[in-house]
């Protein structure tokens, strides 16, 4: 069982999931976010992924979670993204133990996590938040810059630390999801390597298979 609403922190979400019986492992996308997540007492950093990773959990092991996007998650935790890429790390590596400790002993998971947001919550990065949004857009990299007044070091420089890779990496991952959520609509794969910004078929499918380590058929089925 997943379900996610609305934080009422901007530019995140909160999830919970009970694993049920017999689940498989999942294979968790690259989405261009960062997520802290409570499973079953114990309090750990999802860091930006680069490529898929598979992942599995006992039946019955319980998970609540905020996946910041838009590259608000680094600034929360007091570290750049591109310290924890492709990484998982506990959250007492990162805070006073003592309050990691605290969430890890919540009886409202949740609550807590989002009261924890919320005591280290920092105004977003409006430059990072219009940078997403473009390339969400596919606003192509070197546009990015310009309209964000950066030169092509300092987007770099800026993406990484906000994202945890750059803005190359960060416009192809978002380009997966919307290559995905329009394939999981029911649109041809044709069609969908035209509105997602690919340059024909076969590239969609090289993208897919590179990020996400399957086939796009597979992931909407």
């Amino acid at each position: 069982m997943y379900a996610e609403r609305a934080s009422k922190l901007p530019h995140v979400i909160a999830w919970r999931s009970i694993v049920p019986p017999g689940c498989p492992p999942t294979r968790v996308l690259p989405d261009g976010c960062l997520d802290v997540i409570w499973q079953d007492g114990s309090v750990y950093i999802a860091g930006p992924d680069t490529t898929a990773q598979v992942v599995g959990s006992p039946a019955g092991s319980r998970l609540f979670a905020l996946r910041f996007a838009d590259g608000v998650g680094a600034s929360v935790l007091g570290v750049p993204a591109d310290e924890l890429t492709d990484r998982r790390v506990p959250l007492d590596e990162l805070v006073a133990p003592p309050e990691a400790r605290r969430l890890a002993e919540a009886d409202d998971p949740l609550a807590a996590l989002e009261a924890f947001a919320g005591r280290r919550w920092r105004t977003p990065d409006k430059a990072m938040v219009a940078v997403a949004e473009q390339a969400r857009a596919g606003v192509p990299v070197g546009a990015i810059a310009e309209q964000c007044g950066l030169s092509a070091r300092h987007l770099q420089r800026r993406c990484r630390s906000a994202f945890g890779y750059g803005p190359k990496t960060l416009a192809r991952i978002l380009r997966l999801q919307t290559a995905l959520g329009l394939a999981r609509r029911g649109r041809p794969f044709a069609d969908v390597s035209v509105a997602a910004g690919y340059a024909d078929q076969a590239h969609l499918s090289r993208e897919v298979k590179a990020l996400a380590g399957v086939p796009l058929r597979e992931l909407v089925t």
